[in-house]
């Protein structure tokens, strides 16, 4: 872009087919998938974290069925990523310690479509970037045999 100050062009021509190298590998890893509708806390990422790898933000409205992160196991994993601190009129010196949130993975369209499985899909709206199970009641959705 500022060789060409917004005004290049581009082509390609076709170099032709390869033979097939088999499967397309999926990943190993399972997803992290939101059970209940709501918004985020930074509660409950915060506990989500040592599971595996978060995508979204605190205060990100979810639904159910939607992947918010990658699980650090095989399979997939129904969490509760709404869950807020339960709160108590007791007073501790330990009680509000700080939360330390890990910045999350913010996904491209592209590497969005590199992480999905076949049991997955991409929602592209204006605003956002979203990743969702194809069936979102966790009911439905059947099990994957690891």
């Amino acid at each position: 872009m500022t060789d060409t100050k917004g005004t290049g062009i581009m082509n390609h021509l076709f170099a032709g087919w390869d033979p097939w190298h088999g499967p397309i590998p999926a990943r190993s890893a399972g997803a992290l998938v939101a059970d209940r509708p709501g918004a985020a806390t930074a509660f409950a990422i915060s506990n989500l974290q040592e599971r595996g790898e978060i995508f979204i933000e605190p205060q990100t409205d979810v639904y159910e069925g939607m992947v918010i992160g990658e699980n650090a196991r095989p399979n997939d994993m129904d969490v509760n990523v709404t869950k807020e601190k339960k709160q108590t009129n007791m007073r501790a010196s330990t009680a509000d310690e700080a939360i330390r949130l890990i910045p999350p993975r913010k996904l491209g369209l592209e590497q969005a479509i590199e992480f999905i499985n076949d049991d997955e899909l991409v929602e592209v709206t204006p605003k956002s970037i979203r990743l969702r199970k194809r069936m979102l009641a966790a009911n439905q959705r059947p099990r994957r045999a690891d």
